[in-house]
């Protein structure tokens, strides 16, 4: 059966790659996730005094953005309305439950979307579906949806283009008509080019959902490739994950993702054709604490080298001898290898022995190669192609003493 090829602004998301998640909101100011309103049963009328207090003194659009663009991220997906229901943008009169309302006194979405414009990353929107402020998302649900399109029809309508609006919350609410047609079809009416996506879920990794619908979702697990022969449309595969184990800033959490684990977890998902949208959680004054920030920077060391075959590679079906590692096909012929565990070369007196090295295989090596190299360091490395099976072998030398990628990149042209 044959695969749907992907709409435009499908395939330009595929090629982002890699984007930033930010929770940030009321909740930043207790610093305990996003959840905390729900888990500890604060009443809305004590909650929303938070907004008093809400000044954003350090939030600065552009300056995220340039951590993002430092990072090697080419979208930036954001908090704007989540699920206690306070809004980071100007409701237009809907209700006063919103930033311009509160300390802060501005709208922090205008703000968001010149930096990222300013340092050429694409703004996405995420807004929730369920909203604990508002009385009639229990009352009266009809209600509560028309008050939910009007809310996203302002950022459809007052912040230019977009690259997408991002759901979460009809899992609240499994067996409910959520009206998804009205939803959609007013925002393919304003943006027309705009990723929409909806949240499935950590309980419902990798569903497909209302049709028109662009990519599923994998929330803190590691995507699955996508068999897409038969469908009626292409939809992208993304892969949302915290640094730690909340979306929102938790001041007591000490358990944070490494550089090596993002740039393990990246390849992952790049090895399915799958984006990794990787979350930080902002201070209460809306600045990317110095550890994310620092971890964002040093993964952008290992993705400005291997830039070029994270964007436009796709999954290629050679398979190799180890299953940590994987194959990708550039659009102008060339074959990237992700090689995982690679050891290091030098004195038995100082290297800490460990990874391998040697000779690895390939099979399904459809294409003749001239040349194997590492991306890096343009090191030449020996190999034999048998261009009848597709059996490639290439001697992998280890890394240099004093440097390690953690996952190397070889290319075969």
């Amino acid at each position: 059966m044959a695969i749907p090829s992907p709409a435009p602004h499908i395939a330009a998301f595929e090629q982002f790659g890699y984007g930033l998640f930010l929770h940030w909101g009321l909740y930043s100011q207790i610093g305990q996730g996003e959840w905390i309103m729900s888990q500890q049963r604060i009443p809305h009328a004590e909650y929303r005094k938070l907004a008093d207090t809400f000044t954003a003194e350090d939030f600065d659009g552009r300056a995220i953005a340039r951590t993002a663009r430092r990072a090697g991220m080419r979208y930036i997906t954001l908090t704007t309305r989540h699920h206690d229901g306070f809004s980071l943008y100007d409701t237009k009169g809907l209700n006063d439950f919103d930033a311009p309302h509160s300390a802060a006194g501005r709208d922090l979405i205008a703000e968001f979307v010149a930096g990222c414009r300013a340092e050429d990353i694409v703004p996405v929107f995420y807004h929730t579906t369920l909203d604990w402020s508002r009385p009639e998302f229990t009352d009266d649900f009809p209600a509560y949806l028309a008050y939910l399109r009007d809310s996203v029809e302002i950022l459809c309508t007052n912040y230019g283009e977009i690259g997408g609006l991002w759901f979460d919350g009809n899992w609240s609410k499994r067996d409910a008509d959520w009206e998804e047609d009205a939803l959609y079809g007013m925002i393919r009416s304003h943006q027309p080019n705009a990723m929409i996506i909806n949240n499935t879920g950590l309980g419902n990794c990798g569903a497909l959902g209302h049709p028109e619908l662009d990519s599923i979702t994998f929330e803190q697990g590691r995507p699955e490739a996508l068999n897409r022969e038969g469908m009626s449309k292409y939809v992208a595969v993304e892969m949302c994950q915290t640094m730690n184990g909340h979306w929102g800033i938790g001041a007591a959490d000490f358990r944070y993702q490494s550089p090596k684990e993002v740039i393990e977890n990246l390849a992952a998902c790049r090895r399915v054709g799958a984006n990794y949208l990787l979350n930080v959680g902002p201070t209460a004054s809306g600045a990317i604490p110095d550890y994310e920030r620092a971890c964002l920077e040093r993964v952008g060391d290992w993705v400005s080298r291997y830039d070029e075959c994270l964007r436009c590679a796709r999954p290629h079906p050679a398979k190799a001898q180890h299953a940590s590692d994987f194959v990708l096909a550039h659009p102008d012929g060339r074959l990237f290898v992700f090689v995982h565990d690679l050891g290091v070369q030098g004195s038995a007196d100082v290297v800490v022995r460990g990874g391998r090295g040697g000779a690895m295989a390939l099979s399904g090596i459809d294409r003749p190669i001239k040349r194997v190299r590492w991306l890096g360091n343009d090191e030449d490395m020996s190999f034999s192609h048998d261009a009848d099976t597709g059996l490639l072998v290439f001697k992998a030398t280890g890394y240099p003493y004093g440097v390690h990628h953690v996952v190397r990149v070889a290319e075969l042209s």
